[in-house]
């Protein structure tokens, strides 16, 4: 089964939500079935391939990076939690602990948030694509 194969059924789904015009959305299928044969294709198959092929790695520190880093994004999210309970005590060291993160995080470079929405796609797309040629469980 092909990337393709796996994409056209979605794809043409929303094709079909989002398209209201019959001769519209024909062509827009159109356009999906012509690349199949494409070089731009065979690049997604590529980069697709690449990340299962990461993801199903006997090496722990390459088939684990992925999720780890989840977890860490995961961890950071979540400490706004105790940083709620604390700004009912001291509301005061809450603000301060508040404003360091935010100038910590507005600190980081783009291409950090970047790699992060890239690698969360990309870990995502790659497990739902081995389930469904049935390589993950």
């Amino acid at each position: 089964m092909s990337i393709l194969d796996v994409l056209i059924g979605p794809v043409t789904s929303i094709i079909d939500k989002v398209i209201p015009d019959k001769e519209a959305r024909a062509k827009a299928k159109l356009a999906l079935i012509e690349l199949e044969g494409t070089q731009e294709l065979r690049q997604i198959e590529a980069r697709l391939s690449a990340i299962v092929a990461e993801a199903n790695s006997a090496d722990p520190w390459t088939s684990r990076a992925r999720p780890s880093f989840l977890y860490v994004m995961y961890a950071m999210i979540l400490w706004a939690l105790p940083i709620g309970v604390l700004s009912l005590f001291r509301p005061d060291a809450a603000g301060a602990i508040a404003s360091a993160m935010t100038a910590y995080l507005r600190g980081l470079p783009d291409e950090l948030y970047a790699l992060f929405g890239t690698g969360y796609l990309g870990y995502t797309a790659a497990r739902q694509w081995g389930k469904i040629k049935g390589v993950e469980a």
